[in-house]
C-alpha cells in the first residue's frame, strides 16, 4: 500500500520512468518534473529497465537473508514445548537456554495463540490484582488425584493393562463398579498472593481436620521465611467452613475470607498453580508408582520457587521476592 503522502503512486513511478528510459529525459529534470530527489528518479528508472511496469510495485521489506535467525531446530523445540506443554515463553526460555523475547518472536512467527485462549472457552480478559506485601493473602485450595499403580497407569500402557497393574498392586480396593481402584491423593496448596511463593502437601484425605492441620504447617513453613500470614482466601468447601478451620485461623491471628459461590477465578492463582502442576509434575513424565510421583515432589516445588522466571514477577523466580527463603540461592 502506498503511504498517503507519498508523491508518487505506481502510476506515477511509471510516467517517471518512461519519460527517463523512452523519452531520454536527463535525471534531474525528471525528478524536478516529479518532485522527487535525483536518486528517487534513477532507482525507478533502473527498475523499469530490469522488470518494466511491473517492477513499479511496492516490494517487501523483508530481508533477503537472515543469518541471525533462531535455527529451525531450535524453534521446532520451541514449538514441541507450546505444544505439549502448554508453557508460555518465560518458562519455554528457561527450558531451553533462551531469551524470552526470542521465544516469543518465534511464537509470534508460527501464530501460537495465547495461552489464555486456549485453556478459557471464552478468552475474557482476567482481572489481575496483587496484594501489597507477602503474608497479606494466601490461598488456599486442594487438588485431587489418582494414584498411580505399580507398574503404570493407563497413561503409560494401555487400559487394559493399567487395570492389570492396579489389581496387583497391593492395598486396592474396588470401586462401585467392581474395578481395582487404589484410591485417591489430596493435594493441599497454599500460595503467597504477592510472591507467588508455594507450600505443597499431599495428603489422605480432605476432612476439616486435615485441612486445619495443613494450614497451621503452612503457616509456619512462611514464618520459617520471614513471612506472616494475615489472611487465607478458600474456596466454600466443607472444610473451610468448618469450626475446626475457624478455631485454627483463630489461633493463628489469620483472618478467613471465602470467595463468592461459582466464583473460583476470585481464587485463580492457586488454580493456576494446580494446573502448572500438574502438567509439569502430576503428568510429566510416565511414574511407575506413587512412590516414584511422590519422591519428585519436593524437587519440582524447589525449582518451581527458586528457579524458573514467572511471568507475572517480571521473568523472575518466586524467590526473588522473599529475602529470608532458605535455598534461595541453590
Amino acid at each position: 500500500m502506498v503511504h498517503r503522502n507519498a508523491l508518487l503512486s505506481e502510476t506515477g513511478r511509471l510516467r517517471l520512468a518512461r519519460c527517463v528510459v523512452e523519452e531520454g529525459w536527463p535525471l534531474r529534470r525528471a525528478a524536478e518534473r516529479f518532485q522527487v530527489s535525483p536518486t528517487t528518479a534513477a532507482r525507478w528508472a533502473s527498475r523499469y529497465r530490469l522488470a518494466g511496469p511491473a517492477g513499479m510495485a511496492d516490494r517487501s521489506s523483508r530481508p533477503h537473508a537472515s543469518p541471525a535467525r533462531t535455527p529451525v531446530r531450535t524453534e521446532r523445540r520451541i514449538i514441541g514445548l507450546r505444544v505439549s506443554r502448554q508453557l508460555g515463553p518465560a518458562r519455554i526460555a528457561f527450558e531451553l537456554g533462551l531469551n524470552p523475547s526470542t521465544v516469543h518472536k518465534v511464537l509470534t512467527r508460527y501464530r501460537c495463540p495465547r495461552l489464555a485462549h486456549l485453556d478459557r472457552a471464552t478468552a475474557v480478559p482476567v482481572r489481575r490484582y496483587e496484594r501489597a506485601r507477602p503474608g497479606e493473602l494466601v490461598h488456599v485450595d486442594i487438588k485431587k488425584l489418582g494414584n498411580i499403580p505399580d507398574g503404570g497407569g493407563w497413561r503409560v500402557t494401555s487400559r487394559s493393562q493399567g487395570i492389570r497393574n492396579r489389581a496387583a498392586t497391593p492395598g486396592a480396593g474396588r470401586s462401585r463398579h467392581g474395578k481395582p481402584a487404589l484410591g485417591y491423593s489430596y493435594l493441599h496448596t497454599a500460595i503467597d498472593d504477592h510472591s507467588r511463593l508455594a507450600y505443597t502437601e499431599i495428603l489422605a484425605d480432605e476432612r476439616k481436620e486435615t485441612a486445619a492441620a495443613f494450614l497451621a504447617r503452612a503457616a509456619a513453613w512462611y514464618e520459617t521465611a520471614g513471612i506472616t500470614t494475615e489472611r487465607v482466601l478458600t474456596d466454600n468447601g466443607a472444610c473451610y467452613r468448618s469450626l475446626d478451620w475457624a478455631a485454627t485461623c483463630t489461633s493463628l491471628g489469620i483472618i478467613a475470607k471465602r470467595t463468592r459461590p461459582y466464583r473460583p477465578q476470585t481464587n485463580g492463582k492457586v488454580e493456576r498453580f494446580h494446573r502448572t502442576l500438574a502438567s509439569e509434575w502430576a503428568y510429566a513424565r510416565p511414574y511407575a508408582t506413587e512412590t516414584d510421583r511422590r519422591a519428585a515432589l519436593d524437587p519440582w516445588l524447589h525449582t518451581y520457587n527458586h528457579h524458573p522466571g514467572h511471568t507475572a514477577l517480571g521473568g523472575l523466580p518466586p524467590a526473588s521476592r522473599i529475602t529470608n527463603l532458605s535455598g534461595q540461592n541453590t
